[in-house]
């Protein structure tokens, strides 16, 4: 599925770390930043959730909720929360369909092997539910600060 900027976010309802099922909608009134990441606990997926990590309050400052969401099982997010004691919510989507809504869930090769698997990307919807921005294929060096650049510009 490809997306369009300008058009409303696909809903979706996920269980999440708070122990609470989340739906995107529940975010109506403020801007949601989504971000897909492969895997708990590696390397770039750590550094990633580091670096909103330490941006959080400026997000929070303005109006903005940072939701991350990898196939990882919630008892895998509690102990990546609790290691690096991330301060926003993380969603399982262990069936990938939330993924594969938002056109992330693609074909990827490492070692000359191909697999199904999560594409690190970003999304920022705003407070009425419409996608304003996204980034695919994300590199973590240098995401965080223009994803908050792209909010401030708002």
């Amino acid at each position: 599925m490809t997306l369009t900027v300008g058009e409303l976010a696909p809903d979706f309802e996920l269980p999440s770390s708070t122990g609470e099922t989340v739906k995107l909608s529940d975010y109506r009134g403020q801007r949601v930043l989504l971000y897909f990441y492969p895997k708990d606990m590696t390397s770039s997926c750590t550094q990633q959730a580091c670096d909103f990590r330490d941006r959080h309050a400026e997000f929070e400052g303005l109006n903005t909720v940072i939701l991350g969401i990898s196939t990882d099982p919630m008892k895998q997010h509690d102990k990546f929360i609790a290691k690096y004691g991330l301060p926003f919510t993380l969603l399982s989507d262990e069936e990938h369909l939330v993924a594969e809504q938002y056109g992330v869930w693609q074909l990827k090769k490492m070692y000359g092997k191909e697999y199904m698997g999560m594409v690190r990307s970003t999304f920022l919807i705003d407070e009425k539910g419409k996608l304003i921005k996204d980034w695919s294929k994300v590199r973590v060096k240098g995401h965080i600060e223009a994803a908050l650049e792209a909010v401030k510009a708002l």
